[in-house]
């Protein structure tokens, strides 16, 4: 007993050394990439306003269906499948993420990541609403929907969203590596993820093609937008709150 007493003293008094912070994304390549994506984002827009997208969303949301009834194609279990990705892109399940992962980066001492992050997700959210009052394009009727789904349909709310929470997301927990292969890989794995979670929306009926794929863009465009212009005024409130000084040398 006196063993086992002695060891868990030991153990409740062992340090915990955290991570140090690893890079800052680099600004030039972040806005390299959201322009590009805010090119292909514009024109998917002025597709979508032209009506240019016609042929290509009847056949993605015709591809997963079959027979006269446009019924789901595979078993039930890929359909509970696909609801179970676009869950992830939900406002529940992205709101309790988003919150875990601020969470988990202010008690890893990443007070600008968490800072830049939250900020990106609240104004990103603005961003994605105007949006889609600009628009105005209604829900897409040419299939059975297979979730139930409100409000306008371009951009895609999930798709935006999923790739702005993830991509930044794995922006900000990419800092605690200063190797490539690491951080690449985080952001890849945030891009694929988003990118499930948009085009079972499409699986769904619930929107268009150019819904998501502008949604996808729109959101990945403001991930990397966001990293590259809010890091530094974030970076500016973060210190400032722990009272340490904020130079243009400092990460």
């Amino acid at each position: 007993m006196s063993d086992i007493i002695h060891d868990s003293e030991h153990l409740a008094a062992e340090t915990v050394v955290l991570p140090e912070r690893g890079f800052t994304i680099d600004r030039g390549k972040a806005l390299l990439a959201a322009a590009m994506l805010w090119v292909g984002w514009a024109l998917m827009v002025y597709l979508v306003t032209h009506a240019q997208t016609g042929a290509f969303d009847e056949w993605g949301l015709h591809l997963y269906r079959t027979g006269a009834a446009l019924e789901p194609i595979g078993s039930p279990r890929i359909h509970e499948a696909v609801r179970d990705v676009t869950s992830l892109g939900g406002i529940f399940l992205s709101t309790l993420i988003v919150i875990g992962a601020v969470t988990a980066l202010l008690f890893l001492s990443l007070r600008r990541e968490a800072f830049l992050f939250a900020a990106t997700v609240f104004l990103g959210w603005m961003l994605n609403n105007v949006m889609k009052w600009l628009i105005g394009r209604p829900r897409p009727e040419i299939v059975p929907h297979l979730t139930e789904a409100g409000g306008n349909s371009f951009p895609s709310g999930h798709s935006f969203g999923s790739a702005m929470i993830y991509i930044g997301m794995a922006l900000a927990f990419a800092s605690l590596s200063n190797r490539h292969s690491v951080r690449y890989t985080l952001v890849g794995a945030a891009m694929i993820i988003s990118a499930m979670i948009a085009w079972s929306r499409v699986m769904l009926g619930v929107h268009y093609p150019s819904d998501v794929v502008a949604g996808w863009m729109g959101g990945a465009a403001w991930a990397f937008t966001a990293a590259a212009l809010l890091y530094r005024p974030v970076r500016a409130v973060a210190d400032h709150e722990l009272g340490e000084p904020s130079p243009q040398t400092v990460r």
